[in-house]
């Protein structure tokens, strides 16, 4: 049969819907999957919907002391801008965890030294020949050399199961790992009892947040920071109970020595036992540092345990020095604000809520505790520092 058209518009019209009734019927069951099927967790960017108050704290509400930072500014011209950004915070002094030993050590020393006591440097081990006899005898002289370079205390080591390995950081050429040797192996004695005698406090980094080591799945509270920064099940690694009783051994092990176990032992899930071990170990002290969003999810728990522990905790940062990430501690640890996200700086898709710290709780966490923790190791290594200047005399 053949169809014949005299009008042009009408002949159009008809291919045209013909078209439309063809591709429709060719994307039949091909419907576009909801986003809520497409969406990826790490682009998963919420904005909170509540007109509720919002607190900027530019500076914090009292002096602070940083007991945990680490070398980030590399020269003297970042130095004076990180400088200037504490003064605008109110941080009063800045602990540098250097990690190092020898030449590095003495790098960072050389820079730092300039600027008074508003940067406070402390060393790390020399892990070289660890395995070796003799080994504990030598690192204990460079731990002494860097004290009479400055060094005021230890750390920042670091244990995450294999043994301790944060061991020149920061230098071109990282130090030796102490791999199978950890804080409570009994090569390490001889250094821990030193730092006691001494009294200068050693900063420890056990373990890390306890979703790193869960199932990667969809069960997984921290996911989207776990997947990448997950612990590797290797032969022979400490996992994460084994490394919190590992740091529990050498506390015990060593009463006259003063710990410092930062970023809560990354043991934000369960303050319960840490707070177990701040009362059963009185040489044993927790830093805050780096743990701000593993927190602020549980404002009223958290704000009972900084409550009942705020003699032991101390205030760091461990973050490259930036106006908003002081201000973001300051937010959480202050005031009352709720529901608000900081993705980009901690990258959990989590809510947080400010603590609202009493103030005499925020003096002591800001600076008393520091203050105090510094005063009785400046004392004890003023003595010890006479008495060797007189045996070698």
């Amino acid at each position: 049969m053949k169809i014949v058209f005299k009008n042009f518009s009408l002949f159009l019209t008809l291919l045209l819907l013909f078209a439309a009734c063809s591709n429709k019927s060719g994307d039949e069951g091909k419907s576009e999957a909801p986003l809520s099927e497409t969406l990826l967790l790490n682009d998963y960017n919420p904005q909170s919907i509540y007109r509720i108050p919002r607190t900027e704290v530019k500076r914090a509400r009292y002096p602070i002391i940083d007991i945990h930072s680490h070398p980030y500014a590399q020269s003297e011209q970042d130095i004076e801008r990180w400088l200037q950004i504490m003064d605008e915070a109110g941080i009063e002094r800045t602990i540098i965890l250097t990690c190092s030993y020898g030449e590095a050590f003495d790098s960072i020393a050389a820079i730092y030294s300039k600027y008074g006591d508003r940067f406070e440097l402390w060393c790390g081990f020399d892990y070289t020949g660890y395995d070796q006899p003799g080994w504990a005898e030598k690192a204990v002289a460079e731990l002494e050399r860097c004290v009479r370079m400055g060094a005021r205390g230890v750390g920042e080591l670091g244990d995450k199961g294999l043994g301790m390995y944060y061991s020149n950081l920061f230098a071109r050429r990282p130090g030796t790992k102490a791999k199978g040797m950890h804080l409570d192996d009994p090569r390490m004695d001889l250094l821990l009892k030193k730092c006691g005698e001494m009294g200068i406090p050693v900063n420890v980094h056990v373990a890390d947040p306890i979703w790193m080591y869960q199932p990667m799945d969809s069960t997984n509270d921290g996911l989207m920071n776990a997947y990448t920064w997950r612990i590797k099940k290797e032969k022979g690694i400490l996992l994460h109970d084994q490394l919190i009783n590992m740091l529990e051994n050498a506390v015990k092990r060593h009463p006259n020595t003063t710990f410092i176990a930062c970023h809560f032992a990354n043991l934000s899930y369960d303050l319960t036992r840490l707070g177990k071990m701040l009362d059963k170990y009185p040489n044993l002290w927790a830093d805050n540092s780096a743990r701000y969003a593993e927190t602020a999810t549980i404002p009223r728990f958290v704000r009972a345990f900084y409550q009942k522990y705020q003699d032991r905790l101390l205030y760091g940062t461990d973050n490259y020095f930036d106006p908003h990430m002081y201000r973001v501690t300051f937010r959480i640890l202050e005031t009352a604000d709720e529901h608000f996200y900081e993705k980009n700086l901690f990258n959990y898709h989590w809510a947080y809520y400010g603590f609202d710290l009493p103030d005499a709780v925020l003096k002591k966490l800001y600076r008393q505790n520091a203050l105090r923790l510094l005063q009785q190791r400046d004392e004890k290594l003023k003595r010890y520092l006479k008495k060797a200047e007189i045996v070698n005399n």
